[in-house]
C-alpha cells in the first residue's frame, strides 16, 4: 500500500487474510486491550473494542488504562433463531458478557461488556449453537435483513431463505476465523483467498436488506444493496433491485450526507447471487480507499454516475436488467399484537424498548422470554426496529403464551403510541463515536415528548421518532419522521418531515438544540399538526408540506403558534 490510501487499506493487506496479530495480543495479560491493527481487524470477526466512557478521565487521573472491554455482534441473517438457540444466546450472555443482550436494527443481537479472556470462550459458545460473528461488523457485507413479514407464512420461508443465501454467499472465505476462535486447523496464506473481496476487502462496511411490500421496516432504501421482493398470485417473481443507499455523514461536512438507494432494475430470483456479488465485486474495485468518510457505495454511484455503474453490475453479472416493476410501501413500524399466518399460526410482536432485554421492576423482559422460549413450539424473529416476534404459534398454545405475557409485563397495553415506533441507538458510555446520549437518555426524552403530544390532544399520535448520538446514523435517523442526531453533550440536531414509510429523507430544521429547546420546537409542531392536518396526514407529511425544514424563521413565530 502507499501512502495515497488510508492507513486501514494498509492494515488489512498485511493482515494475512484477517489474522494480524489478534492470537498474540489474546494472550497478552499486561493489557486488557488488544493492539490499534488488531482492533481494526477484530471487526471483522464480529468485535468492537470499547472502554467506559464514564470512568475514562478518573482512571487517567489515576494513571490507569481506560476500562477496556468488548462488544460481539452475531451474525443471524432474517433475524430468525429457534428458541433452543435463544435459550444457549441468554445462558451466554449471562456467563460470558457482563451487560444485558440488545437486539440491534440490523435484526440479531449483541453483548457488551465483554473481558477480553472471554471473547474466544463466548465466539466458542455461539458457535455450538450454529451461529457466528463472522462479517458481524468491518468493511464486508454485514448482517442481511429480512422483512419478517409474519402473516405471509410460505413467502417468509422463500424471502428469508433468500437472505440467508446472499449472506452466505457473500460471506468472507478466510480460514482466520476458525483457526483463531474454533481452533481450526492452520491454513497456509499462500493457500488462503478471498474470490470476492480479495486481500483488502471492501473500502467501508456493506448494508443488504431484503423486504416484501408493502412492509418497509427494513428500511430498504438507507441499505447499499436491496431485493424488494415482486409478489405474483402469492409466489415470488423475482426482485427490484435498490443500490446506493446510506445513513453515515459527518457534522460539517458538506461532502458527505445522508442517501436513499437508486433503483437499477428487475431480475429473476435465479439471477439474485450473481447481482449481489456484482455489486459488491463493483463498489471493491471502484470505492473510495483513500477517505473512509467518502467510501460508502452511495459515494461511488454518485462518483461514476447511476447508468455506468448499472452498466458495470450488469457486465459483471453477466445479465440486463428488466424495468422496475411498481411497489407500495405503506409503512416502516411493527405491527403490534396477534397475527394470524396463511399457514393458521399466529405471530405475537413484543415492544422491547432499545432493543435491551433487561428484567425491570414489573417487566422482566430476560426471565419472561426464557420462559416462553422453554414452551414455544415455533421461532423467535428479531424486527429491524429492535423488537422480537414471537412467530409461529400454535393455536392451542396462544393462551399459554398470554398469560406469560401478561405475568411479566410484556404486553404493549400500557406503553404510549409514540414509543411503539420509536428507537434509540447504543451510544454512551461504550460507544466510542457517540457525542450526546442516546439510548440511556431516550425513554426520559419520550416521556416528556409524550406529556408535550398530550397537552396538544395527540395522546395517541403515532410518529417514527429515532435518536442517535452521532451522525453515523445507526438507528437510521435520517428517514425518521422525527429525527434526533447527538452534535455534543445533551445537544442534538431537529430534522423533521420523513414519510413515515422510509421513503423520504428528513430535512435538518434546527441545529445544536438542548432538550429545552427540542420540546419547544416540537411543542409548536404538535400545536399546528392538531389544529391544521389534513385527514390520514401524519406529522411528517404534515411538515413536509408545511416546509418546516426547508423555512425555519417561518414556524418560530409565537404570535402564529401562540401557546
Amino acid at each position: 500500500m502507499t501512502d495515497q490510501f488510508h492507513e486501514n487499506e494498509a492494515i488489512k493487506a498485511r493482515s494475512n487474510f484477517l489474522r494480524g496479530t489478534l492470537k498474540e495480543s489474546l494472550v497478552d495479560n499486561l493489557s486488557d486491550s488488544i493492539t490499534a491493527d488488531d482492533v481494526q481487524l477484530g471487526k471483522f470477526h464480529g468485535f468492537y473494542q470499547q472502554d467506559n466512557r464514564d470512568t475514562r478521565l478518573q482512571r487517567q487521573n489515576q494513571w490507569l488504562e481506560p476500562d477496556y472491554s468488548f462488544m460481539l455482534r452475531a451474525r443471524l441473517p432474517g433475524g430468525v433463531c429457534t428458541t433452543k438457540q435463544w435459550l444457549q444466546i441468554n445462558r451466554i450472555g449471562e456467563q460470558l458478557a457482563g451487560a444485558a443482550l440488545r437486539l440491534t436494527t440490523r435484526q440479531t443481537f449483541q453483548y457488551h461488556s465483554i473481558l477480553k479472556r472471554n471473547l474466544k470462550p463466548l465466539i466458542q459458545e455461539i458457535n455450538n449453537n450454529l451461529i457466528d460473528s463472522l462479517g458481524g461488523c468491518g468493511d464486508v457485507n454485514r448482517n442481511v435483513m429480512c422483512n419478517p413479514n409474519p402473516d405471509i407464512s410460505q413467502l417468509h420461508s422463500t424471502v428469508y431463505d433468500w437472505s440467508r443465501r446472499i449472506s452466505e454467499h457473500l460471506l468472507p472465505k478466510t480460514r482466520a476465523y476458525h483457526e483463531l476462535w474454533l481452533d481450526g486447523e492452520r491454513v497456509d496464506s499462500a493457500v488462503d483467498k478471498e474470490p470476492i473481496y480479495g486481500k483488502t476487502y471492501l473500502p467501508r462496511k456493506f448494508k443488504t436488506a431484503v423486504a416484501v411490500p408493502p412492509h418497509n421496516d427494513v428500511d430498504i432504501y438507507t441499505n447499499d444493496l436491496g431485493f424488494i421482493a415482486i409478489v405474483e398470485a402469492g409466489e415470488l417473481s423475482g426482485f427490484n433491485v435498490v443500490a446506493g443507499g446510506g445513513m453515515g455523514t459527518t457534522h460539517g461536512d458538506a461532502t458527505t450526507y445522508p442517501r436513499l438507494a437508486d433503483e437499477l432494475g428487475f431480475i429473476n430470483p435465479e439471477d439474485t447471487l450473481a447481482v449481489a456479488e456484482a455489486v459488491v465485486t463493483t463498489q471493491r474495485d471502484f470505492g473510495n480507499r483513500v477517505s473512509r468518510h467518502h467510501a460508502r457505495l452511495k459515494y461511488t454511484i454518485d462518483k461514476m454516475g447511476l447508468d455506468a455503474f448499472r452498466k458495470e453490475v450488469e457486465k459483471r453479472a453477466n445479465l440486463r436488467f428488466q424495468p422496475i416493476r411498481k411497489v407500495v410501501f405503506t409503512t416502516q413500524g411493527d405491527r403490534y399484537g396477534w397475527i394470524k399466518g396463511t399457514n393458521g399460526k399466529w405471530h405475537l410482536t413484543i415492544y422491547i424498548e432499545n432493543g435491551r432485554i433487561i428484567d425491570l421492576p414489573g417487566r422482566e423482559m430476560a426471565t419472561g422470554l426464557v420462559k416462553i422460549a422453554r414452551i414455544h413450539k415455533g421461532d423467535f424473529r428479531i424486527t429491524p426496529n429492535q423488537n422480537l416476534i414471537i412467530a409461529s404459534v400454535p393455536a392451542d398454545q396462544k393462551q399459554q403464551i398470554e398469560a406469560l405475557i401478561e405475568t411479566h409485563g410484556l404486553t404493549v397495553k400500557n406503553t404510549p403510541t409514540l414509543r411503539l415506533n420509536s428507537i434509540a441507538c447504543v451510544a454512551l458510555p461504550t460507544c466510542p463515536q457517540a457525542m450526546a446520549e442516546a439510548e440511556r437518555y431516550f425513554p426520559e426524552f419520550m416521556e416528556k415528548l409524550e406529556a408535550v403530544a398530550a397537552r396538544r390532544g395527540l395522546r395517541d399520535l403515532k410518529s417514527v421518532v429515532r435518536m442517535t448520538g452521532c451522525p453515523n446514523g445507526c438507528a437510521r435517523p435520517f428517514v425518521a419522521e422525527i429525527g434526533l442526531v447527538g452534535k455534543g453533550p445533551g445537544r442534538y440536531n431537529l430534522l423533521l418531515g420523513g414519510d413515515g414509510r422510509g421513503l423520504r429523507l428528513n430535512q435538518l430544521y434546527r441545529e445544536n438544540l438542548d432538550e429545552q429547546e427540542i420540546l419547544a420546537a416540537l411543542d409548536r409542531l404538535f400545536h399546528h399538526y392538531a389544529a391544521e392536518h389534513e385527514e390520514g396526514e401524519s406529522i411528517g407529511d404534515f411538515s413536509f408540506r408545511m416546509k418546516y425544514a426547508e423555512h425555519p424563521a417561518e414556524i418560530t413565530k409565537e404570535v402564529r403558534y401562540a401557546k
